[in-house]
């Protein structure tokens, strides 16, 4: 493949040839992957790919309105690039006017790095997780799982002579282990494969393995339940997609207040807790601009590599921010707010087993599965529990319990809980191919609503 600067420059370059478009902009992302399988406790697969993305976007502007013709293609070859283009001026020219138009951004200097090579990533990053498996298939549970490493260097670039590059490393572990007909998951999120704990999780494994030697069945219902950081983070993230300040200002979402307006100021929950994405959290950056392929109610084409800053949504336990692009933010008169790609939350101190302790009875949640919405008007959603719903009694966990459908809100789960944990970095069950960057304190949950009874097992 040719560089994908040059790219850059010959779609920018085609575009002021053919000139039909009053603005153009070019994202370029070229994608290295490694991955590592392994099933009843042997490797089975391991691979490595590299691709690329390349997105035009074509602006026409007349009058007040602007038109936007946008066109994708994965293919490698330079020749591609004049039908690329031209294709997205076409679409332009044949669009209706876009709700989302905002001026164009400024140009300025490249980033020093504008020019440097692309990073790869290969299967040599997993050799400690490898070592750690190897011994693990030697024991008494049955492993399976997989693990991926991805860097993903994107390029934005204007006619206007706006510049920016970002690579975005993402990384996670999965294993699933069985015993007995048990089975129980744990996942961790890594950007570079340091220090993954691998041990641990096969430790944390046998322990849940163990207490399904004894079962409970138990019927749907509400009761007192414990959330670690992955299932929060699985509700909270579904919670922040929602959260377009244009759909709470038009009644469509949870954040319409009654009567109009939003619900921005409201007190959802006495804990103090805060709900933030920030692209420099620690541990968890990601790209301090905007890369967007489309326009959403969270993101706009127009906005391409418009910084990014850290967005409280939720503040000490009130209802702070909604995300707003440029055009949105000016129609509504709001702060403009578009959030990074990342999600954390604050906690308290307690550890998850502290918690577990400070439980007279009730159910420990450790995975959800296939979530779905259910009502948008209050964010009711639906899903399942999967591998490892557990029964805690007098501070201990004494069994495994059947599973369950769920019908629960995350701003009611806010609103109800009583306690926050300790805030730890997860990886969650449902949404980990597409958010590997979070940060979710456990939940205590006095009424979980389990809503009937499932015959997953």
């Amino acid at each position: 493949m040719i560089g994908a600067q040059l790219v850059v420059e010959l779609a920018l370059n085609e575009a002021r040839r053919l000139g039909r478009a009053d603005e153009t902009i070019v994202l370029v992302t070229d994608r290295v992957d490694a991955s590592l399988r392994w099933a009843n406790n042997t490797m089975t697969t391991n691979g490595e790919s590299t691709s690329r993305t390349t997105t035009v976007i074509s602006v026409m502007r007349k009058g007040e309105d602007a038109h936007v013709g946008t066109v994708r293609s994965s293919a490698v070859d330079p020749a591609v690039i004049t039908d690329l283009v031209a294709a997205s001026q076409n679409a332009a020219a044949a669009a209706p006017p876009a709700r989302d138009s905002a001026p164009a951004l400024a140009g300025g200097d490249p980033p020093a790095d504008w020019d440097a090579e692309i990073p790869r990533t290969g299967a040599e990053v997993f050799g400690d997780v490898a070592t750690t498996l190897a011994r693990g298939f030697r024991g008494r549970d049955t492993l399976f799982g997989y693990a991926r490493h991805m860097l993903e260097t994107t390029f934005v670039a204007t006619s206007n002579g706006l510049r920016r590059r970002y690579t975005q490393p993402n990384g996670s572990v999965e294993i699933n282990a069985k015993r007995d007909g048990a089975s129980a998951w744990s996942g961790v999120s890594t950007p570079d494969f340091v220090d993954v704990p691998t041990d641990s999780m096969l430790e944390d494994l046998a322990t849940r393995l163990s207490w399904a030697q004894r079962t409970v069945e138990l019927p749907a219902g509400r009761y007192e339940t414990l959330m670690p950081p992955s299932t929060v983070a699985d509700m909270m993230i579904y919670l922040t997609w929602t959260m377009g300040g244009r759909g709470a200002q038009e009644g469509r979402t949870a954040l319409a207040a009654p009567g109009g307006g939003t619900r921005v100021g409201e007190k959802l929950t006495s804990l103090p807790l805060t709900l933030y994405s920030d692209p420099g959290a620690p541990g968890l950056e990601c790209a301090p601009f905007v890369t967007a392929t489309s326009s959403s109610e969270r993101a706009s084409v127009f906005d391409n590599g418009l910084p990014v800053d850290r967005v409280d949504w939720i503040r000490d336990g009130v209802i702070n921010a909604l995300a707003y692009p440029r055009a949105a933010a000016a129609e509504f008169d709001a702060p403009v707010a578009v959030g990074a790609d990342n999600l954390l939350m604050t906690g308290g101190t307690a550890s998850l087993q502290d918690m577990i302790a400070g439980t007279e009875r009730g159910l420990l949640l450790t995975t959800l599965w296939y979530i779905r919405e259910v009502d948008p008007s209050v964010l009711l959603l639906t899903g399942l529990t999967r591998d490892g719903v557990y029964l805690v009694e007098d501070g201990q966990v004494t069994a495994a319990v059947n599973n369950f459908r769920f019908n629960e809100s995350p701003l009611d789960l806010l609103r109800r809980a009583t306690e926050a944990g300790r805030s730890e970095v997860t990886l969650p069950r449902e949404w980990g191919d597409w958010a590997t960057r979070a940060q979710m304190p456990s939940l205590r949950i006095p009424d979980f609503h389990m809503s009937s009874v499932s015959q997953a097992q």
